[in-house]
Formats: C-alpha cells, sequence, structure tokens
C-alpha cells in the first residue's frame, strides 16, 4: 500500500478517536507492547521522573502561593477574559513574562555568567517559563480564574 494511503487511514483514524483511545494508541506504539509508557518510563528511568514528579509538585505550590497573592487579575489583566481580545491581551502579557525569563538565561548561559541576584538561581527561571506555559495553557483552555 502506498505510504499515501496509509498517511492518509491514520489521520482519519486518530480524527475519529477520543482523546483517552488516541493516549492509549500511542502508549501501545511507544511501548511496542500495548504497555502503559508511564510505567515503562518509571521503570526505566526511575530517578529521572520522580526528579519530574518532584519538580511538577514544586511548581504547583509555588504557582498556589503566587495566585493567592496576585489573583488571577494579575494574568486576565483585569479583564474576564470572554473576548478573543482580552484572551491574546493575557496571553501577550504571557510572553512576556516568559520572554523576559528566557532573556536572562540566554545572558548568563551564553555569557558564563552566574546568577548576580541572590536567592535567584537559573534554575528558578527553567521554572518560571514552565509555570508560565503553563498559565497560557490555562487561559487559552477558558479556564483561568474559573
Amino acid at each position: 500500500m502506498p505510504n499515501a494511503i496509509k498517511e492518509a487511514k491514520t489521520k482519519i483514524k486518530y480524527e475519529t478517536m477520543s482523546s483517552s483511545e488516541t493516549k492509549k494508541e500511542v502508549n501501545s506504539y511507544l511501548t511496542g507492547d500495548h504497555g502503559d509508557i508511564v510505567t515503562m518510563m518509571e521503570q526505566e528511568w526511575p530517578q529521572m521522573t520522580e526528579e519530574f514528579k518532584r519538580l511538577q509538585r514544586e511548581q504547583y505550590e509555588l504557582f498556589c502561593h503566587k495566585q493567592h497573592d496576585y489573583g488571577p487579575g494579575n494574568i486576565s489583566v483585569g479583564t474576564q477574559l470572554q473576548t478573543k481580545d482580552e484572551i491574546h491581551l493575557s496571553l501577550t502579557g504571557l510572553w512576556f513574562r516568559m520572554n523576559d525569563k528566557i532573556q536572562r538565561l540566554k545572558t548568563l548561559l551564553m555569557g558564563g555568567k552566574k546568577a548576580a541576584v541572590n536567592g535567584e538561581p537559573m534554575e528558578d527561571a527553567y521554572l518560571d517559563v514552565s509555570n508560565y506555559g503553563i498559565m497560557a495553557t490555562i487561559v487559552k483552555n477558558g479556564k483561568w480564574g474559573k
């Protein structure tokens, strides 16, 4: 069967599958034995996957503390996030925050410098970028402040 036909059939198959079916199909493809990719990864690389989960929990706790202090208005920029323009404004603000962190990392890494601000290691900037990405996804999904 020509590749173009296989690709078209695969595309149609995935477009009609639910997200849980797609996840199972991807897991099956990745593990090759219809197993669970998460279990496989945790068994093969236990320290790495545990560290990933630890960092995600740390990020979530930081997110909760910050949002308690700021409230959702800092990300919604005082809007209700109900129009495309309001959502665009919020996502633009998040992009600026992410860009600030990335520029800091670029300056430090490319210049071979150490962080000059006490108590703000480069690792914090990595985690901040990740959190801002998650926050942008929450805004995009219409769940921010709800």
